[in-house]
């Protein structure tokens, strides 16, 4: 009896370590800029695949002012900013998991600035730790780097440097160790900067040398022993150590300006862009100095991206341009599995769950495909409002918001 009960104590143990496994991997946080690790991925496997307006909804709820700053997931809360252009606030708003408004802070009053007609006046994303959340605006001529407590107390302010653009503001902080990170780049003295995160002091501030805009997003990955931040922009694609800032390699272009986010995905770095030529290149982070002419592994130009993030996904890299035409590569080599017209216009970057690749237009239509050999239609779903935000995922739920809601997609 003894033996019996020591047997199914261990095997209790074991029910309730894969249990816990399981609800930990279900219900994994969404916590800045394309999700925890920076890519779109996410590691739920039971995200829904159907829906509309009236059927897959567990609750739609409407947001003040208007923006396209990705919503963000930490536990309980959802947190996304606004711009209410009528009283020139933009204002960080946090909603529960029921889709109640919990709180909404101004993080700035000032003059709307001059932007892009795509752009909105809050296009930067969130970031929390589950401690603070870190937000980016433009006050006037500066950059604001903000940090608020999660129950909305302010925590600090900053201004680390001016920032100029006809295109507008965005910017997406990522977190690194005890780091804020923020990318400056614009039509003047561009850089990017790195703030404590305790207290929001400088820590360093690398210049960016082309003074160009962009509005891409830091990617951090350990790389050959060293940890490496991926950026495009700036007229070019260039890696820095996180922790000083000072640059490993530079790869010259392939254009002027760039939006989407890079990837990193079995020792390629993989850069859609951009304005005013597009491209997709494929290059190794194991150089130094400047790497144009020894690292670039594949290039390709039919099917790139401006605005909208890819995904990898198995072997398989997802694009879509802005024109709504999906493309599949094998990632490793760029040869084109597949180009297929889904739509007529993208701004939403690309996300991907299960072997599946969600992608949202901007009419509000989300098509989901399976990448293989061939194209794999699985669903379309409408919610017949734009939409120029990218989705977030957590706890088996999608979170979409277009122009006047946050939809929160998902079995009740």
């Amino acid at each position: 009896m003894l033996v019996n009960k020591s047997l199914q104590h261990v095997a209790l143990l074991v029910v309730v370590v894969v249990v816990s496994l399981s609800l930990s991997a279900r219900a994994e946080n969404w916590p800045g800029w394309r999700g925890p690790r920076g890519d779109g991925s996410s590691l739920e496997t039971d995200l829904p695949v159907h829906w509309d307006a009236d059927d897959g909804i567990v609750w739609k709820v409407a947001i003040p002012g208007r923006g396209h700053s990705s919503p963000i997931v930490w536990g309980e809360r959802i947190l996304m900013i606004t711009a209410v252009e009528e009283a020139e606030d933009r204002v960080l708003v946090c909603l529960d998991h029921d889709g109640k408004l919990l709180w909404q802070r101004t993080i700035v009053h000032a003059p709307l600035e001059g932007k892009h007609p795509f752009n909105s006046y809050a296009s930067g994303t969130p970031v929390t730790d589950g401690e603070g959340v870190f937000t980016a605006v433009l006050d006037q001529s500066e950059m604001l780097v903000s940090r608020y407590s999660l129950d909305g107390e302010p925590v600090w302010e900053v201004r680390p440097g001016t920032f100029s653009s006809k295109h507008g503001f965005c910017s997406n902080p990522v977190l690194f160790e005890n780091l804020v990170i923020v990318n400056g780049d614009h039509d003047g003295d561009a850089y990017v900067v790195a703030l404590d995160a305790a207290t929001g002091s400088t820590v360093w501030k690398t210049p960016r040398e082309n003074k160009t805009r962009s509005y891409s997003t830091p990617l951090i990955r350990q790389i050959d022993g060293r940890a490496q931040m991926l950026l495009a922009g700036n007229m070019c694609v260039a890696s820095y150590d996180p922790r000083d800032g000072h640059q490993y390699w530079t790869f010259d272009g392939p254009t002027e300006q760039f939006v989407a986010t890079v990837l990193y995905h079995q020792g390629l770095v993989l850069v859609t862009c951009g304005f005013p030529e597009r491209h997709i290149v494929a290059i190794r982070p194991d150089g130094q100095g400047n790497v144009t002419d020894s690292h670039l592994v594949w290039h390709e130009q039919k099917g790139a991206a401006y605005v909208p993030s890819p995904v990898v996904t198995g072997d398989y890299l997802v694009v879509v341009n802005d024109a709504g035409i999906a493309n599949c590569f094998v990632a490793a080599t760029g040869e084109r599995l597949w180009t297929e017209r889904i739509g007529p216009r993208y701004e939403a970057s690309l996300i991907t769950a299960g072997g599946l690749v969600y992608i949202t237009s901007y009419e509000g239509e989300t098509t989901v495909v399976r990448p293989g050999p061939a194209y794999e239609e699985v669903t379309r779903n409408q919610l017949d409002e734009y939409c120029s935000a990218s989705p977030a995922v957590s706890d088996g739920r999608i979170y979409l918001r277009t122009e006047q809601h946050l939809w929160a997609i998902g079995s009740k």
